[in-house]
């Protein structure tokens, strides 16, 4: 299993994709990305801002029954 990282632009950026850089990731919505040297030396200088995970849904309380 490959680590993958969620991330998107900084601020009004554009940050070409690894392997083709024709297509960028913008800040408009997170991807996920292969946790590469690529992706991460632009995480430590600031042009890619790392997501955190959507939530998972949460489950309704069991209602107490008394």
């Amino acid at each position: 299993m490959t680590k993958t990282l969620n991330v998107q632009a900084a601020p009004g950026g554009l940050v070409p994709k690894e392997f083709n850089p024709r297509e960028h990731i913008t800040d408009a919505e997170p991807v996920d990305v292969p946790s590469t040297a690529y992706y991460r030396s632009l995480i430590r200088e600031g042009s890619l801002v790392e997501v955190a995970d959507k939530a998972a849904p949460r489950k309704p309380k069991a209602e107490d029954k008394a």
